[in-house]
């Protein structure tokens, strides 16, 4: 993995948290027990800092970044979709952010809420609990908690609980081995 010191920031990383060989941390970020850092994930706390609750899946190519002396915050059991992006944002537990999605500076999602694959949250934008929240920009259409959606929010904690569980299953020693 790439962890990176830049000047006198130092990322910590939970000892149960896997991060991929070709993932990027780079100075001040702190990051939870439990999480999967995807390969080419960016995590760039070099002018600003990023905290990472347990349990959050950073999926491959997913980028996160924050504003000069401010901070990104991710709760716990988030999950950060493929290719996302999350600058300078604010992010509740068990929030979902959908592949390829844009979460813009000062957005807040709150708990459970849900952006929608390739959606754009501009800036400031607050999404309330368990919205789920499509288009460019993102508007909300429903809610994860009506009794209708069950069926995705259960699928939804099926996908947080996997990526847990492989972040323990690339831990073992000799489960990744990179071939010549």
């Amino acid at each position: 993995m790439a962890i990176w010191q830049f000047e006198d920031k130092v990322p910590k990383v939970g000892s149960t948290s896997f991060v991929s060989p070709s993932a990027d941390v780079i100075g001040d970020v702190v990051i939870g027990e439990k999480c999967y850092i995807g390969p080419g994930a960016v995590i760039r706390g070099d002018y600003g800092r990023i905290r990472i609750g347990d349990g959050c899946s950073i999926q491959e190519n997913v980028v996160i970044h924050a504003r000069p002396d401010e901070e990104t915050i991710i709760g716990n059991n988030v999950t950060l979709g493929h290719g996302c992006i999350v600058h300078n944002a604010t992010i509740h537990d068990n929030a979902v952010v959908g592949m390829g999605a844009v979460i813009s500076d000062y957005v807040t999602l709150e708990e459970w809420a849900v952006i929608g694959e390739g959606a754009l949250a501009p800036r400031g934008k607050h999404y309330e609990k368990g919205v789920i929240a499509v288009g460019v920009p993102a508007k909300v259409i429903g809610n994860i908690n009506d009794p209708k959606r069950h069926e995705v929010k259960e699928e939804l904690i099926r996908f947080k609980h996997k990526y847990m569980e492989m972040a323990q299953r690339f831990l073992k020693p000799g489960a990744l081995k990179k071939l010549e």
